[in-house]
């Protein structure tokens, strides 16, 4: 009896062994060291500004295209890797899966950016997966059935971003500060032809709250893997291209509404180069 009761314990020993050695055999660190620093860092707060040391405000709407070479960083991989994911994927999981990130509905046609209204994760949700009905004959009885197609707007759909910023001079500091307000992904609109039918809005993003969920994730960076920045890092220090859809004026329209083609593109390129000449000039002595 104790023979066999040694005998099984013998088995149950070397099973367990077993066991232990091929979770360790799949337990791998892909790279040579762990990253560490990259869910640790903190937001750098931004410098307190005073409404009397506003000398002079400008509000001005930019938008961001991701096919341009400078930009690809926000838009690449377009499926989650495991040091890396595109920016629209990080918002995602931040209003989705973790809700630290709150979306504001731009109205119904799409002239709301001032984050009047909040929109629940549930509603996101529905706005990012939709299902599709279509009915196709069974090939047993020869009736016709619906076969349902989930879609999901994923992260290669999202080329564009629109994004709202302060030009601000702080005579306090002597700085021109630009702070971005709002970011606001845009999806394509494809028709039944499969061609592109345009833009649009699909809601915003308050960026001060954004940037705790950017500053903790890295960018690809062309030059060295082992000096990433996060996407916050990103914005902050505008490594990004951009053409200027709107500035602030008396009738608050777009470029667009009274420009097309060429002409609204190079009223952006005008208003930029007016931006900068303006902040050039302040230290013209």
């Amino acid at each position: 009896m104790r023979n066999l009761q040694s005998i099984l314990f013998a088995a149950l020993l070397c099973a367990g062994l077993g066991m232990a050695g091929t979770s360790q055999a799949q337990t791998v660190l892909d790279g040579a060291y762990i990253k560490e620093h990259g869910k640790t860092q903190r937001v750098v707060p931004y410098p307190y500004i005073r409404e009397a040391d506003v000398m002079w405000y400008r509000r001005v709407w930019r938008e961001i295209d991701l096919r341009e070479k400078i930009n690809l960083p926000l838009y690449y991989p377009t499926e989650p890797i495991n040091d890396r994911k595109s920016l629209f994927d990080v918002i995602k999981q931040g209003i989705l899966e973790d809700g630290s990130i709150t979306a504001y509905d731009p109205g119904p046609i799409g002239l709301d950016d001032e984050f009047t209204k909040a929109l629940l994760p549930s509603e996101v949700k529905d706005m990012l997966f939709s299902v599709d009905t279509t009915m196709t004959e069974d090939l047993e009885t020869g009736e016709l059935v619906p076969v349902y197609t989930t879609t999901e707007i994923a992260s290669a759909n999202i080329r564009k971003y629109l994004i709202k910023e302060d030009w601000i001079f702080d005579r306090q500091r002597s700085v021109m500060d630009i702070r971005i307000i709002g970011l606001c992904p845009l999806r394509e609109n494809i028709g039944e032809d499969g061609e592109l039918r345009g833009y649009s809005k699909m809601f915003w993003l308050y960026f001060p709250e954004l940037r705790y969920v950017l500053v903790n994730w890295d960018v690809f960076n062309r030059e060295n893997d082992a000096e990433r920045r996060s996407f916050d890092h990103v914005f902050w220090t505008r490594q990004f291209n951009s053409t200027i859809t709107k500035v602030s004026n008396v009738y608050d329209r777009n470029i667009a509404q009274h420009k097309t083609g060429i002409d609204a593109l190079l009223q952006g390129e005008e208003i930029k180069e007016d931006l900068f000449n303006f902040e050039h000039d302040l230290w013209n002595f």
